[in-house]
């Protein structure tokens, strides 16, 4: 690629600015040990919840704002438990979750003081798109080993769960965790869940939605023991965007700090919006014209130059080449000024190390701590230990609070309701039923997906493409002894004339350009990655391949059209998927659920996509989950197709 002609300019000097540190006050209920917290759990009626890897305490803060009690909040990050230590009364503590004595400790704690809920978001970076980069880049330097410790801390939080069955779990995670190519993690965490005894609910949720005026996509898992039911909270009507959020602020000056250190504030006026106001509602009364932390960075005078010539729709690209100090083939989007009009870009722990993506909408500087804070839906009262790239990194990990108090209610309302659940299948009842349902012989109407060859479920994906499964049953045997690239490589008549049978003539020299690739280059079958390397074999006949005869790893799980038709039909959520190739993901992984029995149950719903469950006219009279389809097959016949 190709590097911009960039040339080497004078640095611009800046004035380096540290502090100031913050150190509040721990909360006058904070427990120092587990014997205080023991005695402050006695004096407690309502329900409680335990916040795992809690960071700062948005999720915490959320989960208070619900009706919640927080008793014990815990996390690796000292500074980030100072902070949650002067929210709240009882235990915060810096304790290592990656140690299964912790874990068995903690879980000790939740199921002897019958602790409600259990909440939580494992570190979510290395299953980030940054985070992987990252990731690859310390791994070449030597800096960290290929195995990141941080991936697993989703199994430390299953294990709590194990060990103390709580009535409900609620956790946060960046949307990669559900959606990794085999979905295993997602796989994984549902079964086990079930297994002891809990209705799993699973959600992207793009926050926004939910009053925080960020474009931020979170994955959600609710479970609730049986007993208990659980519905998705609704969705705001309004959209809060920056300027509602931060508009009643006072402008400053980058790099300027008022005089009192931790202590010093700006002065406020008063709140103009319904999203301001909340903001100020814990404020302390001798505070209420007082505004702390609303410090940033320093402003270098040529950013200052760049920064008083953008809008929001202008590119690094669009800046005059002169005052680009960056590549601007690589750093594309390297500056980012906020639209007042409309949602932030995401906060994330990166503006704790520049604020580039995040200049004010109409003053030259990025933004300060207090109004990262406000988009992330932090009250004014929260000061964040520490100094201000702290601050910056744990307002960036943080669950945005409004999220929490939102889905925090939504749990409270099933737990105290009389409803019970709809007693609808889970993912080990779908995943058993498809199972069986593959196994059984009288149910074979795609017959390659049962071969020992990889060769013949490619060769059967081309030359059956769209082709009525009726019709490709009783062309099945004419081919099913072409088990190897170079055994049909010598049969190109006989397959023009099953070609020329189904209406596909054209295939037939696409089939003998595929067979002889692999007949030239046999190790390509060895991988979904290889096999696409062939002429004419996309992703999904490659990873159908891996699926039908697996190899020593899992393969990514192949989401068609078809496939999402049924999983949507199936699950109740046809008409509902924003996004097919996210949303869609998580409902298939929830009709495949994991174990040994994974492979065979993934089968059975292609199979039952490509023969009974039809866009049209559906044979629902046959389908093994008939009794459990959420759609019902009279509702199905009267719509439309839906992929």
């Amino acid at each position: 690629m190709a590097r911009s002609n960039i040339k080497s300019k004078p640095r611009c000097a800046v004035r380096l600015v540290r502090g100031p540190f913050v150190r509040p006050k721990p909360h006058p209920e904070h427990c120092e040990d587990e014997a205080s917290l023991k005695q402050f759990l006695r004096g407690i009626k309502g329900p409680t919840a335990v916040d795992l890897f809690c960071g700062a305490g948005g999720l915490s803060l959320g989960l208070r704002e619900a009706g919640f009690q927080v008793a014990m909040g815990i996390d690796h990050d000292p500074e980030a438990i100072e902070t949650h230590a002067s929210l709240f009364p009882g235990l915060s503590a810096t304790w290592d979750l990656s140690d299964a004595d912790v874990v068995a400790r903690v879980a000790d704690i939740v199921r002897r003081h019958k602790i409600t809920l259990v909440a939580g978001g494992p570190p979510c970076q290395p299953f980030s798109s940054a985070g992987k980069a990252l990731m690859r880049h310390l791994v070449r330097e030597g800096k960290r080993h290929h195995k990141d410790d941080r991936r697993e801390l989703w199994q430390s939080f299953l294990s709590v769960i194990e060990q103390s069955t709580p009535p409900a779990v609620l956790m946060e995670n960046v949307p990669e965790i559900a959606l990794e190519p085999d979905m295993g993690i997602l796989r994984t965490m549902v079964g086990r869940l079930e297994r002891i005894g809990y209705r799993v609910h699973t959600r992207l949720i793009e926050t926004w939605r939910y009053g925080v005026p960020q474009f931020r996509e979170r994955f959600f898992l609710v479970a609730v023991l049986n007993d208990y039911a659980f519905t998705w909270p609704a969705e705001a009507t309004q959209r809060v965007t920056v300027s509602n959020a931060i508009g009643d602020l006072p402008a400053v000056d980058g790099g300027a700090r008022p005089e009192g250190g931790a202590e010093g504030f700006w002065e406020y006026r008063e709140p103009h919006s319904e999203f301001q106001r909340k903001a100020r509602c814990r404020v302390a009364v001798k505070d209420r014209h007082k505004i702390f932390d609303h410090i940033t960075r320093p402003v270098r005078d040529d950013d200052r130059q760049v920064f008083l010539n953008m809008d929001s729709k202008t590119r690094y690209t669009d800046i005059p080449e002169e005052l680009r100090r960056y590549r601007d083939d690589v750093f594309t989007d390297k500056y980012k000024r906020l639209d007042a009009n409309d949602l932030s870009r995401t906060i994330t722990a990166h503006i704790s190390k520049d604020g580039y993506w995040y200049i004010h909408p109409n003053q030259p500087r990025t933004l300060t701590v207090r109004e990262a804070a406000r988009i992330q839906t932090f009250g004014d009262d929260v000061r964040f230990a520490g100094p201000p790239s702290s601050a910056f990194r744990q307002i960036g990990n943080a669950v945005p609070p409004a999220m929490g108090e939102h889905l925090g209610r939504a749990i409270l309302q099933g737990l105290q309701s009389r409803k019970k659940n709809d007693r609808s299948p889970g993912t080990l009842a779908l995943s058993a039923k498809l199972r069986s349902w593959f196994l059984d012989g009288d149910s074979q109407r795609v017959p390659w997906l049962r071969t020992d060859t990889r060769w013949l479920v490619i060769l059967s994906e081309l030359l059956f493409d769209r082709v009525r499964a009726d019709v490709a049953m009783r062309a099945w045997p004419l081919v099913s002894h072409l088990r190897t690239p170079t055994v049909t490589m010598r049969a190109p008549d006989m397959l023009g004339e099953i070609a020329g049978f189904l209406g596909r003539n054209r295939t037939v020299k696409d089939l003998l350009e595929t067979a002889e690739y692999f007949a030239d280059n046999p190790q390509g079958l060895k991988t979904a990655e290889e096999m696409q390397k062939a002429p004419h074999v996309d992703s999904i006949t490659a990873t159908m391949a891996a699926w039908v005869v697996p190899g020593r790893e899992p393969g990514p799980v192949v989401i068609g059209n078809a496939v999402l038709r049924v999983a949507g039909r199936v699950l109740g959520n046809s008409d509902g998927l924003r996004n097919r190739a996210t949303d869609g993901r998580i409902l298939v992984a929830r009709m495949i659920g994991d174990g040994d029995g994974a492979r065979e149950a993934f089968l059975g719903l292609v199979e039952l996509s490509r023969s009974l469950c039809r866009p049209q006219n559906p044979q629902c009279h046959d389908c093994p989950l008939r009794q459990t389809c959420h759609a019902g097959s009279a509702h199905i016949r009267r719509q439309p197709t839906l992929f």
